[in-house]
């Protein structure tokens, strides 16, 4: 009785496939010695702000007009008249103008992958709050990375395409910077 309910124990088993799916995703794990880059929506990137930018503008103009009429009235050897006269008239303008600006920006900021694009590319996205005594200030950043240029988890802000890169505050110090009401009045009347 019991020979023949293993031997259709046995048979029953030898006659299915055994079927399972792997635990391990090859896709989901990276070697164990190495970091993981950001690469799908909603993984995150270190991006180092370093920017430097320097313009200057410089124009000349000059002009110059001179004219220039005579006039001369001669009559008879009797009546000895003689007249002449003289009209001249000039103008001249010299002018010159320079702008400059400068600025320069470092920082560190965690971006969040916001969306992959067809090519590969990452649309990125992401922004800092600070606080310090009072000043607060903010860094906010969007754009698109190649994921070839993600070294470490990292991009230097250099390597962003269409890079949108904020930086603004409020408090004592940016109210300090900025002109009183009176000058604002003045410069709007054009007196300054």
């Amino acid at each position: 009785m019991k020979r023949p309910i293993a031997l259709a124990a046995v048979l029953l088993l030898a006659a299915t496939q055994a079927a399972a799916e792997d635990l391990f995703a090859r896709g989901n794990w990276s070697a164990m010695a190495s970091d993981r880059n950001a690469a799908a929506p909603g993984d995150i990137v270190t991006v180092l702000i370093y920017e430097n930018s320097v313009a200057t503008n410089t124009a000349q103009n000059g002009s110059r007009k001179n004219t220039k009429v005579q006039g001369q009235i001669s009559a008879g050897s009797d009546n000895t008249l003689n007249e002449s006269a003289q009209l001249g008239l000039g103008g001249q303008f010299d002018g010159a103008g320079q702008t400059g600006r400068s600025g320069k920006m470092v920082a560190q900021i965690s971006a969040t992958v916001e969306s992959v694009l067809p090519n590969g590319d990452l649309r990125i996205v992401g922004g800092q709050n600070l606080n310090i005594n009072g000043e607060r200030s903010f860094i906010r950043l969007r754009g698109r990375i190649r994921a070839a240029d993600v070294r470490d988890n990292s991009v230097i802000s250099s390597r962003i395409a269409d890079a949108e890169i904020d930086y603004g505050g409020s408090g004592f110090v940016s109210r300090s910077a900025k002109p009183g009401f009176i000058t604002r009045i003045f410069n709007f009347l054009g007196v300054m």
